[in-house]
């Protein structure tokens, strides 16, 4: 593996190697000390290396973040050979072992792994990280890859080592010794990847003091992380936006370029000896959709439950839904080993969790997934699946009726990172109301407000003409200032509404800063989009309207949106497909708990661009979700905006739901990063906006 970074498989022997090698130096990164006054392509900053495991989060050896300051970093990382190196800040989320003191140079204990949390979100590509119970190689050597800088000079290097045994095994200090290859200094933190099955086993801790090689640590050592006596528990974070990363990146349809699974296909790996890296990949994701096991007994329960199947004693022993799956391939019979992971994920379905509308709804892909994959089993087998089916909603039905009997049937109290708390709109607040000139469409005239609600007009407290919208935060930072001033209260800031024109309803005002040394407005209360020119709305072939009223329209559906759980639904993708917003017919044919989501308004390779969301508002849509940054794997934001919005309480929870989520998107919460560009068009028509014609009806 010494040639090529970039581009898909060469064509000849050899070829899945070296797309994989690709693969790897892609996502392995480079760490710096953080500060202003350190030069990211300069050595006298560079500490060490580590590696993309999942989504803003990066994997590397404590020993290296440790010389950092106060646990922050800069990570700079490119996708390619043709791309410039990109600096990032990160932060330390995590140590193994946690060190309150330095330890002597060269002697930082095992495990020595840390887990960097990027500060703010980057597209990049990730490893894939196996899921198997303990290092174990499919062969004798391995690949790894680094930075180091020879001479003054930073540059990236790989190479393959051999494997040659164990140090401190049975203990939790246990490495793995490699040799017969020189490891400069820096390429600590550095992936160790087994070429055989195409998957990460660990991560490079030192180097021979005499001779070449030196140790790894396996990458199932993080599953001794402390767990959390409440919050984010970090491992569980990481490894689950790993599964959902794999699982997206192989549905996506928009990158011609191999996935890791590609790759694992080619060099003929065969999870468990019965699943293709597809339906593992496939898998994985599913059992990433649902919430982590309650405790690793509960996990190990369910492999106990297992017909004909001994669980090992391991240690660290497993702690994750992936962690049980990886338990099953070294100890399956051959000739039962399908079998044996159906009934692990209908184990999995049978394990106790709260009844979540989008819990409910991977369970049912979960099902689904087993069910496929059962149809070349006897009949016999497949006839017992589907009667535990049966028993499993049974008592599901029984649960969700008793929940409901007692007034629980949501649980809103306790909410994970992605769930922040449902809170209804605050009040008082400021409008903003930007209009377009039509004859200078690059400038608007703007007016901020105080006050306002259902059919009265808000109060104007400044005006101005001309301003250029790529300048517009300038213009209207000191009005707004002195607007929440006014209508702030402690704990209590006011809401923005920011009306915008149909064609700039994407304008980042909830990334404004008032000042330079400000938080971002969308982190410092909810910020929401009006449209401030309906009746410039992009005409269609006519159809026959369901309404002779627009306004009526906007009112009815408002009215019946509002008392009623909410139901997401994308309109312009299918599982990273491209696809076209319906026509206003078919939108007003939407059952009125549906809230609009739009994945792609702003990809320029869409054939509706800005009409698409204004065929939104013309069916008469109050409520729309959508993301200004339509790129990379979108996996994540549908999972994510369904989440937010199906499990919530309806339309009303929304702006403080989007509210928490940019509040944790600010502060570096990587569960949250999906959110991170999300606009929510919040229009209620009974709120008149001054001077754009809005009616005066009673609700």
């Amino acid at each position: 593996m010494s040639a090529g970074y970039g581009g898909g498989a060469p064509e000849g022997d050899g070829a899945a190697e070296l797309a994989l090698r690709d693969l790897v130096l892609g996502a392995t990164v480079r760490i710096h000390r953080a500060g202003s006054g350190y030069a990211h392509d300069e050595p006298v900053s560079f500490l060490g290396s580590g590696f993309f495991v999942a989504p803003n989060w990066v994997l590397t050896c404590a020993h290296v973040v440790h010389a950092g300051e106060g646990g922050e970093v800069t990570v700079v990382y490119r996708n390619s050979p043709y791309d410039e190196p990109r600096p990032v800040p990160g932060r330390v989320a995590a140590m193994l072992p946690e060190q309150t003191g330095r330890p002597v140079p060269g002697s930082w204990p095992a495990p020595d792994l840390a887990l960097v949390r990027l500060r703010e979100p980057v597209g990049h590509t990730c490893v894939y990280v196996s899921e198997r119970p303990n290092p174990h190689f499919g062969g004798t050597r391995v690949f790894y890859a680094g930075w180091t800088a020879p001479r003054g000079r930073l540059q990236i290097l790989d190479g393959s080592l051999t494997v040659q045994g164990t140090i401190s095994a049975w203990s939790p200090e246990e490495q793995v010794r490699l040799g017969q290859n020189d490891l400069p200094s820096g390429v600590s933190g550095g992936p160790v990847v087994d070429p055989v099955r195409g998957e990460v086993v660990g991560v490079l801790k030192s180097r021979a003091d005499h001779g070449g090689g030196g140790t790894s640590i396996g990458v199932e050592r993080l599953r001794t992380l402390r767990l959390p006596a409440d919050g984010e528990d970090v491992y569980q974070s990481v490894f689950h936006a790993h599964d959902r990363y794999h699982r997206d990146r192989q549905q996506s349809a928009d990158s011609p370029d191999p996935t890791w699974a590609d790759i694992q296909g080619e060099l003929g790996a065969r999870p468990g000896r019965t699943l293709t890296p597809q339906q593992r990949g496939e898998l994985l994701g599913l059992l990433a959709d649902l919430p982590p096991p309650v405790s690793t007994r509960g996990l190990l329960d369910v492999l106990r439950a297992l017909p004909d199947f001994r669980v090992p004693s391991l240690v660290p022993a497993p702690r994750g839904w992936r962690d049980g799956l990886g338990l099953l391939y070294e100890h399956a019979r051959q000739d039962g080993a399908l079998k044996l992971v159906l009934d692990y994920a209908m184990g999995v379905l049978a394990a106790e969790r709260p009844p979540a509308p989008s819990a409910l709804a991977a369970e049912r892909a979960l099902w689904e997934w087993v069910r496929h994959t059962a149809t070349g089993l006897d009949s016999g087998y497949r006839h017992a699946l589907a009667q535990r089916r049966t028993e499993l909603l049974g008592r599901a039905q029984a649960a969700h009726g008793q929940a409901a009997f007692s007034g629980g049937g949501r649980d809103t109290a306790v909410l994970g990172p992605g769930r922040p708390p449902l809170t209804a709109q605050p009040e008082p607040s400021v409008l903003l109301v930007v209009l377009r000139r039509g004859w200078e469409p690059d400038h608007c005239d703007w007016s901020v407000s105080v006050g306002g609600g259902p059919d009265q007009e808000p109060a104007r407290l400044y005006e101005g003409e001309r301003a250029p919208l790529d300048g517009l935060a300038g213009h209207v930072a000191a009005p707004l200032a002195e607007a929440f001033r006014q209508c702030d209260e402690p704990g209590r800031p006011a809401t923005l509404y920011a009306a915008l024109p149909h064609l700039h309803l994407s304008l980042p005002v909830d990334d404004w800063r008032l000042t330079p040394d400000g938080l971002p407005l969308g982190a410092e209360r909810p910020v929401l989009v009006r449209c401030s020119d309906r009746d410039q709305l992009p005409e269609e072939t006519p159809a026959r309207e369901a309404y002779e009223d627009p306004d009526a329209e906007r009112r009815d559906r408002w009215r019946r949106l509002r008392p009623r759980p909410a139901h997401a639904e994308v309109l312009d993708c299918d599982d990273g497909v491209r696809r076209p917003v319906p026509d206003t017919a078919v939108l007003r044919g939407l059952g009125p708990q549906t809230v609009p989501v739009l994945c792609r308004p702003g990809d320029p390779r869409s054939a509706d661009g800005p009409a698409a969301l204004g065929r939104v508002l013309r069916a008469g849509f109050g409520v729309v979700l959508w993301r200004r940054r339509p790129d990379g794997v979108c996996g994540e934001f549908h999972r994510g905006v369904k989440t937010a919005v199906d499990d919530g309480e309806g339309a009303l929870s929304l702006p403080g739901v989007l509210h928490a989520l940019r509040e944790q998107v600010y502060a570096g919460l990587t569960e949250s990063y999906w959110a991170h560009g999300t606009t929510l068009l919040y229009d209620d028509p009974h709120r008149p906006l001054p001077g754009t014609g809005d009616l005066l009806e009673a609700p």
